[in-house]
């Protein structure tokens, strides 16, 4: 029974980003890709603040797998770095946090690209 509460805990909060992004989206002019880094700053910002943390704990993946939570990551990232290895960790920490999602992007857009050829209608 918990791990379904926790299951609706990630998609009410996960659900709840979503429509955020279809308001902005139908409400103002911002294109996509403006949404999309406004969101992953919002994830730093807020990790910064010390309150993304409190969404992390109730939601799970709800709150981490969408673009705040790559914020998130890059901002524990870098946090950690520093302690560990002081101001150079501000460079390194957030690559380091979020190089496996990176990596797996890379791999599959390469791998879709193989797989599905453009049509020359869509150019």
């Amino acid at each position: 029974m918990e791990i379904l509460l926790d299951c609706l805990k990630a998609f009410v909060i996960g659900g709840l980003f979503c429509v955020i992004g279809q308001i902005l989206i139908d409400r103002t002019k911002l294109t996509p890709a403006r949404i999309l880094v406004g969101y992953v700053v919002t994830g730093v910002i807020l990790t910064a603040l010390g309150l993304y943390d409190y969404i992390v704990d109730f939601a799970g993946a709800g709150a981490t797998v969408p673009l705040t939570g790559f914020g998130y990551s890059l901002a524990k990232g870098v946090e950690t770095a520093v302690i560990d290895y002081g101001i150079i960790g501000a460079l390194s920490g957030g690559l380091t946090a979020t190089a496996a999602g990176i990596a797996a992007a890379i791999f599959f857009g390469l791998l879709a690209a193989l797989v599905c050829k453009p049509s020359k209608n869509s150019l």
